[in-house]
Formats: structure tokens, sequence, C-alpha cells
């Protein structure tokens, strides 16, 4: 096929650009093609880690209904383990404190609650498990540590359950004008159709402290 000076310049044209610029390009492609892959390739591999956890968890449930502990521990061993970024995992290690606190086991309760503390994704996971966790530590009278797991920020749903647990352990410590205070701020934190808010005033009454004030 002939082609025209004009059509001639414009392929030369396009022969050096290409030869200046093609190697780039076909390189931008392909990583912008393996990205593609790979995002649509971790998706696939997120919805098929989800699945398989959430297949795990159902046997777990039945372990819980039937109260066997030992299953309930194994079955959470292999969900942190194969699936622990998943938030069943979180659930099932939850789930396995209780069972093990249930079954007066606490070096394993504990364990659990501290694997969520470590690992968990969720504020939210992570806020139940400081504050159960805070309670065994409490009945183990090791008190710094659970005001330790106490400090900082949580969860506004958690808030006041956090300070409410920090009361306690100021109270097993005899520190009665802190207790006071951590209870007063569970009383601000919390919702006032929670019902846990009438066992707080009972603590704060046994401690000589103010009515807490209704909302306005």
């Amino acid at each position: 096929m002939a082609y025209d000076h004009e059509e001639q310049e414009q392929l030369a044209t396009l022969k050096a650009w290409w030869n200046q610029y093609g190697n780039l390009i076909t390189w931008l492609l392909i990583i912008g093609l393996a990205a593609y892959a790979g995002w649509t390739g971790w998706n696939y591999y997120q919805r098929s880690q989800t699945a398989q956890a959430g297949q795990l968890y159902e046997e777990l449930q039945k372990a819980v209904v039937a109260k066997d502990n030992s299953k309930i521990q194994r079955a959470t061993t292999d969900m942190t383990a194969k699936f622990g970024s998943t938030p069943y995992a979180q659930m099932a290690a939850l789930a396995a404190a209780k069972a093990a606190f249930d079954a007066n086991d606490l070096k394993t309760a504990k364990a659990q609650l501290q694997w969520v503390v470590d690992n968990g994704k969720s504020d939210e996971y992570k806020a139940i498990a400081k504050i159960r966790l805070a309670g065994i530590l409490l009945d183990e009278k090791a008190y710094d540590e659970g005001l330790k797991l106490l400090a900082g920020e949580f969860p506004a749903q958690f808030a006041g359950l956090a300070a409410d647990r920090k009361g306690d352990i100021l109270v097993a410590q005899s520190k009665i004008e802190d207790a006071r205070a951590a209870y007063k701020t569970a009383l601000d934190k919390i919702d006032e159709k929670n019902p846990a808010r009438q066992l707080i005033q009972l603590k704060l009454d046994a401690l000589g402290g103010e009515p807490a004030k209704a909302a306005a």
C-alpha cells in the first residue's frame, strides 16, 4: 500500500515517538493490569476467607450451645490461625473466652481476650475484650494491669462501661474519691435508658456519692 509524503511523515513521527516512549507505556499497562488482577484476586480471597470463616463459626456456635468448652477452644484456635483477619475470629475469641470463664479456666479466658485486644480489627470488639479482661484481672487482684487496660479512649457506647469497671478496681484499691469520680463519669456517659445505670448508681450511693442529674 502506497503512502503519500504527509502520511509517511506521520508514520515516521509515530515510530520515533514509540521508540522513545513505547516501552514505558507497555510497562505502565502491565503494572496497571497486574494491579487490577491483584485487587480482583484479593477481593475474591477475602470473600472466600469470610465464607469459610462463617462456616467454621457456625460449628463453633453449635459447640457453644452444647457447652462443649474443649471443642469451642479448638475451633477458636483454628479460626484465629486461619481467619484471624475476619470479624468471625474476634467473635469466636470472645465466645471462647466466656466459655472458658464459665468452665473456671481463667488462663484460657484471659488468653482469648488478650488475642482480641492485640489482634482485633474492630474497636468495638477490642473494647468488649478490654472490659471483660479487666474484670478478670480485678478478680485476680491485678489492679494495676486492669487500670492500664482501661486507660485511653473507648468507643462512645462502651466508654461508660469502661469507667464503671475502672470504678470497681479503684474501690478494690480503697481509692474511694477516684472510684466515686469514675462512677460519676460512667453515669454521664451511659444512656439514660441503659439498665446498667441503676447498678452504677447503687455503687455510687454506697460510696456516698451525689444522685445523678437527669438528662436535659
